[in-house]
């Protein structure tokens, strides 16, 4: 009832001749308080009139009257220029906020971050919490996302496994609301798979690896040995190193990766000792695909790796690794950093 007496009022000025004021009544209208939510969201879709964006807002009870909204959009095309989308109504006040940010047609956004290092597994339960995102995955195998994004499987193992792992680039996305899962983890593809294109078209021509594949799941590799960017060039040349002479890698992440959901925190002796296709205690070379979201800086690190001698590497307990050239150098940095742990842990 409020709202049609608001308009028959305006058409009683006009009626009687009192345009300028009818006109006055209307412009007042934009300082009109409007009642939102820090953390509301206003969709209007492709063609909302001016009628249509009032029912809006009443419905959405951002106005409990906007019957003279149309008129007032009437009367100033310049106002007028309402896009379609998602906006957030933060820090909109009144009526003239709220037509400043859909003329501006800057929709809301929100981002999501991954981690370098990060398993695709976890990734998938970031993209699950994610809001005012479109789940369009959650029933998919990896396999059938790894279809959907269209990855390179011009390699054997590729074809076999079809795993995502590795194949996404780590970063913070932004994303505007009712985008979809796939579409965000698209970008991460793209973007990944440029760079792996850059760091193979500049890797050292004598690098031990079959193609691009075999670097990303080194990479993957150096990237879970070390947080250390100065040291990645370094681990990368150990891992080359001993590829080069046939040694085994004998990494623990890898161990760790294959035994997924068994894994407590804890590597022991059995571990080692259990045949797996990503225990390279046990395997010659590479383990299948990459065991984890890689950066930029491992990818260049493991292309252009540093010229060493080193064959080995251990925690020294500052952060950081202490290098090898011998085994008998090695087990003294063992024993090292052994008496390091347990000075730390009162033993």
């Amino acid at each position: 009832m409020k709202k049609w007496l608001t308009v028959f009022f305006v058409f009683i000025l006009i009626g009687l001749g009192s345009v300028f004021v009818a006109y006055q009544y209307i412009q007042k209208f934009v300082h009109t308080p409007v009642n939102v939510k820090p953390d509301q969201l206003l969709t209007v879709e492709r063609g909302t009139t001016g009628h249509k964006l009032a029912t809006l807002l009443e419905q959405e009870q951002i106005l409990e009257n906007a019957s003279l909204l149309p008129y007032l959009l009437k009367f100033n095309p310049q106002l007028n220029k309402i896009k379609a989308g998602t906006y957030s109504m933060q820090g909109v006040n009144t009526v003239a906020d709220l037509i400043q940010v859909l003329n501006q047609g800057k929709e809301a956004q929100f981002s999501i971050q991954f981690i370098e290092g990060d398993t695709f597994t976890s990734w998938r339960k970031n993209l699950e919490n994610a809001p005012h995102l479109k789940h369009t995955l959650h029933n998919k195998s990896e396999a059938e996302i790894f279809a959907l994004l269209d990855l390179p499987h011009d390699v054997k193992q590729i074809q076999e496994w079809k795993k995502v792992e590795g194949w996404l680039y780590p970063d913070t996305y932004h994303y505007t609301p009712n985008s979809t899962d796939l579409a965000l983890l698209k970008r991460a593809a793209d973007r990944m798979k440029k760079v792996l294109t850059q760091a193979w078209e500049s890797r050292d021509p004598d690098l031990p690896l079959a193609n691009a594949y075999e670097l990303l799941i080194l990479a993957s590799i150096v990237e879970k040995e070390t947080a250390i960017e100065a040291e990645r060039g370094k681990v990368a040349s150990v891992f080359i190193n001993r590829l080069k002479q046939n040694m085994r890698l004998q990494t623990d992440p890898t161990v760790i990766y294959g035994m997924g959901e068994k894994y407590d925190g804890n590597i022991r002796k059995k571990d080692l000792d259990t045949p797996t296709a990503y225990n390279t205690y046990l395997i010659n070379g590479l383990p299948p695909t990459p065991i984890a979201m890689p950066s930029e800086s491992a990818l260049f690190a493991v292309a252009k790796p540093e010229k060493t001698d080193f064959l080995y590497f251990v925690a020294d307990g500052s952060g950081g690794h202490q290098f090898s050239k011998t085994l008998s150098e090695h087990n003294r940095a063992v024993q090292q950093y052994l008496r390091w742990y347990r000075s730390q842990n009162g033993n």
